[in-house]
């Protein structure tokens, strides 16, 4: 199963609370609570968030967090780059030279592909977005799943 760590997952839950108050400078206990996650997450979540130049930090009495940038300008890769790195769905996504097999691979062309769509679908989606639940532009519509039906045939006691 591929899947976000639960700590990019609380990352993007802590910047939808930065974003939903913008002008906002919020302490980390503050964003804890507004994100329902325990402070010492979220005071873990903001390091990385910051060297990435997602959030900004100030110090003193009335010091805090608020996003670098406003939310339209900030996309989900580079929350999930800040948090876990370049996105690779296989090790030679990335690196090339780690895999016993990479000469002969028939299948790594492929799941480069695979990388730069997965890699361009979370460029293509804001921050703001995940806030307003608005799809990207180029977002097919959602095909509802047909309804399922169960007959219930009841016994006479």
């Amino acid at each position: 199963m591929l899947r976000v760590t639960k700590l990019t997952d609380y990352a993007t839950v802590v910047l939808t609370a930065l974003a939903a108050d913008p002008r906002a400078v919020l302490s980390a206990s503050e964003l804890a609570e507004r994100a329902g996650l325990e402070p010492p997450t979220v005071s873990k979540l903001l390091k990385p968030l910051a060297q990435a130049g997602l959030v900004e930090g100030f110090r003193g009495a009335n010091g805090g967090y608020r996003l670098a940038r406003p939310a339209v300008s900030i996309s989900l890769i580079e929350v999930v780059e800040a948090m876990e790195g370049p996105l690779g769905m296989t090790e030679c996504s990335i690196h090339t030279g780690n895999c016993t097999i990479e000469d002969q691979c028939g299948v790594r062309a492929n799941w480069r592909r695979i990388n730069d769509v997965v890699v361009d679908a979370l460029r293509k989606v804001t921050l703001a977005q995940m806030i307003d639940g608005v799809p990207p532009p180029d977002a097919s519509p959602e095909i509802p799943s047909p309804s399922r039906r169960i007959d219930v045939r009841l016994a006479n006691a």
